[in-house]
């Protein structure tokens, strides 16, 4: 990490009056001399019919002032690369402005990126923390994906901006997959997946001992992104003489399977309604090429973050199986428990 200075940011709320912008100067030249950082220049310009700016720049980067005077609030900005940090401005302000309230946001400037986790709840705002962007483009077929370096999880894969694996902990998610689908019987002479491009259940099926394997990958760019960073977590599944690949859109290319081809389905794709309703849609070429007492498993999301899709998915495996079983497992990069539902081919 390369540190380039500290930041905050204040928003003074309920404030009494408008100043005169002789105020405003006086007190950056305040905070600038507490702060022991060099003003080399000002620029201000008062609005009509109501409204304030004024920046600062600094030797050491730069301190603002906006006025919303119409709504009682001053909005304060100062980044620097000094060694004293900004934040000794807060009392200087407290004393000198009049105001109900003062909403500060504080943060390091450096070459650490955060990442916003699109499940955080609107009163609790969580982030992934970036050391480093590997890779980041859209594939053919219309995926955003990413490969990022995490501060806590390692290398990770990202697609459409939701986390799908993490290298520090995917084993408890591939791992309680398989697992998942063998606890109802231990059948393993032929497998199909569904999804899957980190390669995490394909490898979890070889560890297994499964006899032949067809992996069915809508997008072979996540396949190949993922052998190149997260290579631990496929293992090279591409490449075992059990595994065979099929590319392109899974619920087509099953037509041509015979039927009772499959001892387990993992069904790995999203958990989001799309796939849902797709799983649904598909669900009868799924039973026939299952083999009578055959596993099929899918997951199915998170009922902590999503509670509503997990009784979605079960309900579509009730329909059809009347048997849903639920395996559960916390997932650290998940910030919460994972599903994966199974159910036997009667």
């Amino acid at each position: 990490m390369t540190k380039v200075g500290e930041h905050i940011t204040l928003d003074i709320i309920g404030t009494k009056r408008e100043y005169e912008p002789s105020f405003y100067e006086k007190l950056i030249y305040k905070i600038a001399k507490k702060a022991k950082v060099t003003v080399l220049e000002i620029s201000k310009y008062k609005f009509k019919p109501q409204g304030f700016t004024m920046v600062a720049l600094l030797a050491e980067s730069h301190i603002s002032f906006h006025t919303f005077p119409e709504n009682n609030i001053i909005s304060f900005d100062f980044f620097t690369c000094g060694k004293i940090s900004p934040s000794v401005a807060i009392d200087i302000i407290k004393k000198e402005i009049e105001h109900k309230r003062i909403v500060k946001k504080e943060f390091n400037r450096d070459t650490i990126g955060l990442y916003h986790d699109i499940y955080s709840s609107p009163g609790l705002k969580k982030s992934y923390v970036v050391k480093n962007i590997l890779e980041d483009f859209t594939s053919k077929v219309g995926q955003h994906i990413e490969i990022l370096d995490l501060e806590q999880f390692g290398k990770s894969l990202f697609i459409d901006n939701e986390i799908q694996v993490a290298t520090s902990d995917e084993h408890l998610y591939s791992g309680t997959f398989v697992n998942a689908g063998l606890k109802l019987n231990k059948d393993k002479d032929t497998a199909a997946i569904i999804g899957g491009g980190d390669g995490g259940v394909a490898r979890e099926c070889i560890s297994k001992g499964f006899g032949y394997i067809d992996w069915f990958e809508l997008d072979p760019e996540v396949v190949e992104v993922c052998e190149k960073h997260l290579g631990s977590i496929g293992n090279k599944s591409t490449r075992k003489n059990s595994v065979k690949c099929i590319w392109g859109d899974a619920f087509e290319s099953i037509k041509k399977v015979e039927d009772d081809r499959y001892d387990k389905i993992f069904v790995d794709l999203n958990d989001d309604q799309f796939c849902i309703d797709l799983a649904a849609k598909n669900m009868d070429s799924l039973v026939r090429i299952l083999k009578p007492n055959g596993v099929i498993t899918a997951q199915v999301g998170s009922q902590d973050k999503k509670p509503k899709q997990v009784d979605k998915w079960l309900k579509v495996f009730n329909k059809n199986f009347g048997n849903a079983t639920l395996d559960r497992v916390y997932i650290p990069s998940f910030d919460c428990s994972w599903n994966f539902s199974s159910s036997i081919n009667h």
